[in-house]
């Protein structure tokens, strides 16, 4: 495997990258670590928990229902409509898709879209906060690089600058106070199922089983769909378009990640609110953004357009004969 043209090893000056002043606490570092280990445990306890007892058809709807909640508010909140500005959306809407979207518990929106923004702006070279190639191309480097990628990078101290990837978010009122927040999305997405599910079966065991598998195994698999958009499909899949990185379509994502791991379109045409266009190719998240739009509650929806995605690669080729030129 090769790195991406221009690129060796990534190591992010911090004069390129614009670095917030604010660093993690020791607290923020323990939390994190807290909502990616006891997920993932309870997604590794989930076989023999399914082989043995506790799974209930019960449990099977509560936690499709929280996943396909969380998991849009994400792709189609955090990432189409807040990131990228894929479509406009009523206020009701933009509100609803933000606080879905910290369900997932994957940060705040204003961090989220941030560290985003500069994944864009140096995908794949010096400054991408998760490249899987930042270390090279051995089998090693590239080894040590798709875990930095996928869970590594999440743990550095440092954060991006709000104010320079995202000074539009910080303006708007609504998306600050639902950031501010994120301790009740949190709180909801993790009690939410346990509730559901104790009422519905109307006892604890019920009340159990609902926290298990809709709050710890839709977590856990959530995270690690999302992170694989960082890792695998920054170093596998077809490139049907082309972009100036290595971002790649793996089908067998598609599902799992709602349409985002229709990737290579996904960075050829940032903008784009559908990201599978070819036949086949599953994007619930873009058919959603259809459905919103048929409603009246989305406009101005940036479909896929082969013109934008050429001006895109014109004005990536100009910005890097300008870089180059910058450091010869």
């Amino acid at each position: 495997m090769t790195p991406p043209s221009g690129s060796s090893t990534l190591e992010r000056p911090v004069a390129k990258v614009a670095l917030g002043s604010d660093r993690k606490t020791g607290w923020e570092q323990f939390a994190l670590g807290l909502f990616v280990i006891v997920p993932f445990l309870a997604l590794l306890a989930a076989a023999p928990v399914l082989w043995g007892w506790g799974l209930g058809w019960h449990d099977i709807v509560i936690a499709a229902v929280m996943y396909a909640i969380a998991g849009h508010g994400i792709t189609i909140g955090y990432h189409r409509l807040f990131t990228h500005k894929a479509f406009k959306a009523a206020r009701p809407l933009r509100m609803a898709l933000a606080f879905a979207g910290g369900m997932a518990i994957e940060g705040p929106v204003v961090r989220w879209v941030a560290d985003h923004r500069r994944h864009h702006a140096f995908s794949d070279r010096d400054g991408d906060p998760h490249s899987p190639w930042r270390f090279g191309s051995s089998l090693g480097a590239l080894t040590k690089g798709l875990l930095y990628a996928h869970v590594g990078w999440i743990f550095e101290p440092e954060q991006t600058d709000a104010n320079r990837y995202a000074p539009d978010l910080l303006a708007d009122r609504d998306v600050v106070a639902i950031s501010k927040l994120f301790w009740l999305q949190v709180t909801t997405s993790l009690a939410l199922p346990a509730l559901i599910g104790g009422l519905w079966s109307m006892s604890f065991s019920g009340a159990f089983t609902g926290f298990f598998w809709g709050a710890l195994v839709r977590v856990a698999l959530l995270h690690h769909v999302t992170w694989s958009i960082n890792s695998i499909c920054h170093a596998v899949g077809e490139r049907p378009f082309r972009s100036h990185d290595k971002s790649g379509n793996v089908w067998w994502l598609a599902v799992l990640s709602m349409g985002e791991s229709w990737h290579n379109l996904h960075h050829a045409d940032p903008t784009s609110a559908r990201h599978g266009v070819l036949r086949g190719q599953l994007d619930s998240s873009g058919r959603t953004i259809w459905l919103f739009e048929r409603f009246g509650w989305a406009r101005d929806v940036r479909w896929p357009s082969a013109e934008r995605i050429q001006a895109r690669l014109l004005r990536d080729r100009d910005r890097d004969r300008e870089r180059q030129t910058v450091d010869a």
